[in-house]
This record gives structure tokens, C-alpha cells and sequence, in this order.
């Protein structure tokens, strides 16, 4: 009678010296709890912009509120920190603070979301636009710091700060031109968060910055922020 033959058990991509594929880091982190932490919704800037980022991107997040008591949140709304450490992101094991961190950290976990442009120059034009806006612009920092429940008008800027103003209008009206909007690139948070500082002051905006805020207020994100945030 003929000797059946024994299967041979396929070998494994382990045992073949072939590695498995990692799983897809951005697919864990998607399901990940993330808190992000901020300081005032009236006056952080900084915290808006990594607030839109984050509701963008569509990760889920907890708030968790610097106290206005805290000094050392005070100090960066008064320009005094030596660096700015809120907003922070804290997911899956990572801590990231600095919102243009907080923007590349979200762009690799969250691909699908398009928070940065799939061209390569375009993405590059990005990249260079928010590092100008996340170090630049110290005169416009001190004339116009955000405050959302203020009302000025007429309000008069001093004149060390029209340069930082014409080269933002500048930005606005290239970008604008170049990727037919609505916002700047992909995402209304550099945008944004220069609104907000000309808001209620009566500020004469070029059609450029009208065309931006005409496209970037009405962003559902931006009206939960405005209608959550506190009364002081």
C-alpha cells in the first residue's frame, strides 16, 4: 500500500527570515484618547490654533484647562515665557507642545485628514508659511493680542507693528492666488488665528483678509470654539 505523504506545514514570513509588516501606527493612534491642553479661550491664540488643528484632523480629545491663576500661563499670554508650552497634545504615548509640532504630529497620524498638501511644493510652501507665522511677527504679537470679547474701534496700531500686518495680507493674498482657497492651504488655523487678533478693533482689512475671513468664520469648528469659550 503506497505511503500517503505528510503535509508540510507552510513556513511562516517569521521563520523564512522575512519580518512581518508593522501595523500602521496611524491606524492605533486614530483610536487613541488624546487630551490636549489649554490656556485661556479668550486670549490664547496659540491654544486656538491647536484646538482647530486637533477638530480638523478629527481626533477625539479631552480639554484640560490651564488655571488663569497658573504664573507660568499668564506669562505666555503676556509674551514673558521664554518659549510657549501650551497648547500641549498628549496621545498615545507622545507629548507634543508648540503648534507647529502639535501640526506635523497630527499630519503623520492622521494622513487621511489633509492637514498639510499631498503636492510636494506645495506642501513646502506650507511648511515655510507656518514656521514664519509660529516665529515671526513679534510687533503684531504686542499690538494686537487676541481678545475675543473686546470691542475697540478705531482702535490704532502702532506703526512698528503695518509691516507685520502688510506682510500677513501679503501671505494671504499669494496663497490665496496660488491654491484658489478657501483657506490658505488645506486647513482655516493660520488663518484664523491673525482674524482673530483684528477682531473688534475695527481694523480696515484688504480684500485679501476679507476674502480669508469671509471663508475661514463660518468654519463649524471655529463657532464651537467661540460659542464654548468662557466668559472671562
Amino acid at each position: 500500500m503506497p505511503q500517503l505523504a505528510t503535509p508540510v506545514k507552510p513556513k511562516s514570513a517569521t521563520s523564512m527570515g522575512v519580518a512581518k509588516p508593522a501595523p500602521k501606527r496611524a491606524e492605533k493612534a486614530a483610536g487613541a484618547v488624546a487630551t490636549l491642553t489649554l490656556s485661556s479661550k479668550n486670549y490664547s491664540s496659540w491654544s486656538l490654533r491647536g484646538w482647530l488643528m486637533a477638530r480638523f484632523a478629527g481626533l477625539k480629545f479631552a480639554e484640560v484647562m490651564v488655571s488663569p491663576d497658573d504664573a507660568d500661563a499668564r506669562k505666555e499670554l503676556l509674551l514673558l515665557a521664554p518659549s510657549i508650552r501650551v497648547p500641549c497634545l498628549t496621545h498615545d504615548g507622545a507629548k507634543v507642545w508648540n503648534t507647529l509640532a502639535i501640526a506635523q504630529y497630527l499630519n503623520e497620524i492622521r494622513p487621511d485628514a489633509g492637514l498639510m498638501p499631498a503636492d510636494r511644493i506645495a506642501r513646502a510652501h506650507c511648511r515655510s508659511v507656518s514656521g514664519e507665522m509660529n516665529s515671526g511677527f513679534a510687533n503684531l504679537r504686542a499690538a494686537l493680542p487676541m481678545n475675543l470679547k473686546a470691542r475697540h474701534p478705531g482702535y490704532k496700531i502702532w506703526a512698528g507693528a503695518q509691516p507685520d500686518i502688510d506682510r500677513v495680507t501679503e501671505i494671504w493674498t499669494e496663497c490665496l492666488a496660488a491654491y484658489g482657497g478657501p483657506f490658505l492651504f488645506v486647513g482655516p488655523a493660520p488663518c484664523q488665528r491673525w482674524l482673530a487678533r483684528c477682531r473688534g478693533r475695527g481694523r480696515q482689512r484688504s480684500r485679501a483678509a476679507r476674502r480669508c475671513a469671509s471663508r475661514c468664520h463660518p468654519a463649524s469648528h471655529a463657532r464651537t470654539w467661540w460659542w464654548s469659550r468662557p466668559t472671562c
